[in-house]
């Protein structure tokens, strides 16, 4: 219960009748030797009728993170946390493996060649970048652009989980074999599961490659291309 939480609980207890309560192993002991049993009052919750609570942001959950020190990645050389950009209420959201150089610099997720390239990929299907939400699997460049540790994913991956929650998207696209894997649990080659749905926290989930493999091998921007015609299809349901 948080400190809000429990001054209310204590307000509406109060009313109830019930003063205050006590640890004290002698008020026992009093209520012995006076005869009289110790009355504690309990007070069952009841539902309120209305939940004044506002709904999680993007903005809540950031703020969530704060400076975030939860793993080694912030001592080894990040210079800011790159936590998501786009819009809080897109139909399609793009997860990637971990910010890069350029994003490390401006915070702000693919934006170096593979982000432009990525841009390229959107509005090929009919969007801009504004329509969609990118965001990355961990928050803070790994030095050297090395794979994300495990420890690094078990302490970052709520915050997208939490993100993805937060959003509801129709449909996630994730880009390249770290993302695919982190999210899938698996550990199936992405040329195996590029090119399939499947269900992710109610969104449905479509692995391709990522886009700084493809400007390595720019022979199979048709697959991701095909890829993205059922991302398309599945936003204008058509599928």
């Amino acid at each position: 219960m948080t400190n809000p939480d429990l001054a209310e609980h204590l307000r509406w207890a109060e009313s109830l009748g019930v003063t205050g309560f006590s640890r004290d192993p002698k008020w026992r002991q009093r209520a012995a030797e006076t005869g009289e049993a110790p009355v504690e009052r309990s007070v069952t919750a009841v539902p309120p009728t209305t939940d004044n609570r506002l709904p999680v942001t993007l903005d809540a959950i950031r703020e969530d993170l704060g400076d975030c020190a939860r793993c080694k990645l912030h001592a080894l050389g990040r210079k800011q946390i790159v936590f998501g950009s786009g819009n809080p209420n897109a139909d399609l959201m793009f997860v990637g493996e971990a910010p890069g150089a350029d994003e490390d610099e401006q915070g702000v997720p693919f934006i170096g060649r593979a982000g432009q390239l990525l841009t390229k990929i959107i509005e090929a299907i009919g969007l801009t970048r504004d329509d969609v939400y990118i965001a990355n699997v961990i928050k803070c460049r790994p030095p050297g652009n090395r794979n994300p540790e495990p420890d690094e994913i078990a302490e970052c991956e709520p915050f997208l989980v939490r993100q993805i929650e937060t959003v509801k998207p129709k449909v996630i696209v994730a880009l390249g074999t770290f993302a695919a894997h982190a999210l899938l649990r698996t550990d199936a080659p992405i040329s195996k599961l590029r090119g399939t749905f499947h269900e992710y926290h109610g969104a449905k989930l479509l692995p391709t490659f990522h886009p700084a493999y493809l400007l390595r091998s720019p022979e199979r921007k048709r697959d991701v291309w095909d890829d993205m015609k059922k991302v398309r299809a599945v936003l204008t349901g058509e599928a």
